[in-house]
């Protein structure tokens, strides 16, 4: 059987902490920067833990 690849862009977009949990960035921080907020943009800069019920899925495209 061969190797499972791993999906580009989950590699891209995701990573493992220390302890097993898959970090991942917040969206809405690209564009149309003028109509938010100071507080909600700093806030979108930082990383957050994926939610549980996607953990699942998520590993399975990252092979791990």
């Amino acid at each position: 059987m061969s190797k499972l690849k791993t999906k580009s862009s989950a590699k891209k977009r995701f990573s493992l902490t220390g302890t097993g949990k898959i970090k991942r960035k917040h969206a809405y921080k690209s564009h149309i920067l003028t109509k938010k907020s100071k507080k909600r943009k700093r806030n979108l800069g930082y990383t957050a833990i994926v939610d549980k019920a996607d953990v699942k899925a998520v590993k399975q495209m990252l092979n791990c």
